[in-house]
């Protein structure tokens, strides 16, 4: 079953992206970013959407034209999660989107040209109550500072941080969220470390440029399970060269595995060998494909003998543990009388863990209601 984190989170104070509140120990949020043109509004809308469907508690939006800004007015009125807009260089989209509704402003101050620009962006940010997230990258470091690094180093993304950090806190502005990515893991992880020791704003994770699906999942996995199981990380984003849903699913998984935050069924499923009973990879490749909708955090074990079968089975919600001919089924640890075919697994548990997901999700809301 799902235990509390042993994880004690970093200190940081509280920002909000739209309604998601941000830092001080608030739920780690898991957020993508659209890779349509963002002036093709129906297939942004519709991209949004999606993110939205599998969990996303917020979506970045690149708006790199006045053109892309005048979309993303519609854009912003047509979805419910929270959008951040990504701009570079020109303030006056930031004030354009501001204007529209942005809940965050991706811009890194230094960038955006002299005092009384970067002011103005910071008096609209300030007077609509929107955060600015500052971004630095490893592949996009000021000029000066390779001249003098020679390379991007975590020294060198610290300084160009604390740059724009500095610019902030003199113009009295302290609601903001800061990231130092890196497509390198060891160089990102140094980078958010030395980071975490200077500031107290919420801090947001990735490997930038992590990869495919494969390589960028586990780059992005190594890379932040690290942080985050250092207490460090308030927000992240699973840079993928992928459908941007399936950053998604790999940010919940990577919190699930280290008892952060559950949000679905956490399968626990053997790869198989001879001893197997039935067909356990596909039994659970095609659980997994229905029981998407499921959000409920529940654990499923499914185990293709009696070697582990019954001691997963019995630390989970719903268990199955293969037999001869039928397998056993567990309810909370405890052993039916009830057995599946093995010739037919997939429909019956997945009635059984529709049913069990109901009972706890309806259990919480009682729970939640007499508090």
């Amino acid at each position: 079953m799902y235990n509390e984190s042993p994880i004690i989170r970093r200190p940081s104070t509280r920002i909000y992206v739209g309604n998601v509140p941000i830092g001080d120990g608030a739920p780690i949020a898991v957020q993508s970013m659209t890779n349509t043109r963002t002036t093709d509004v129906a297939a942004t809308v519709a991209q949004i959407k999606a993110l939205e469907k599998v969990g996303a508690d917020i979506v970045r939006v690149s708006v790199p034209t006045m053109e892309a800004a005048e979309a993303f007015k519609i854009i912003k009125q047509s979805v419910t999660v929270p959008l951040v807009a990504d701009i570079h260089f020109d303030y006056r989209i930031a004030l354009k989107v501001a204007e529209y509704g942005v809940d965050c402003l991706r811009i890194n101050p230094g960038n955006i040209g002299n005092e009384e620009r970067i002011r103005s962006v910071v008096e609209c940010a300030r007077d609509k109550n929107i955060p600015i997230r500052i971004g630095v990258n490893g592949g996009s470091l000021e000029k000066d500072l390779m001249d003098k690094y020679r390379e991007p180093t975590p020294e060198a993304l610290l300084e160009s941080a604390m740059r724009h950090v500095d610019i902030l806190d003199r113009l009295n502005f302290d609601q903001f969220k800061v990231s130092v990515k890196a497509s390198d893991v060891f160089l990102a992880v140094e980078s958010y470390r030395l980071l975490a020791k200077q500031i107290r704003q919420p801090l947001h994770l990735g490997i930038t440029e992590a990869g495919g699906m494969r390589s960028g999942s586990v780059k992005s996995a190594v890379g932040l399970g690290m942080l985050l199981a250092e207490g460090i990380g308030d927000t992240i984003r699973i840079s993928l060269a992928a459908d941007p849903v399936e950053e998604i699913k790999v940010g919940f998984d990577i919190l699930k595995s280290l008892r952060i935050r559950s949000r679905g069924i956490n399968f626990i499923a053997c790869p198989s060998c001879s001893r197997q009973e039935f067909d356990v990879i596909q039994t659970v490749n095609e659980l997994e494909r229905r029981l998407e909708d499921v959000t409920t955090a529940m654990d499923v074990s499914i185990i293709g003998c009696v070697v582990n079968g019954p001691g997963e089975a019995l630390v989970s919600h719903i268990g199955l543990t293969g037999g001869h001919a039928k397998s056993g089924y567990y309810d909370d640890g405890v052993r039916q009388k009830e057995r599946f075919d093995n010739n037919n697994i997939v429909d019956g548990l997945e009635a059984k863990i529709r049913a069990k997901a109901a009972m706890i999700a309806n259990r919480i809301e009682i729970a939640d209601k007499t508090e």
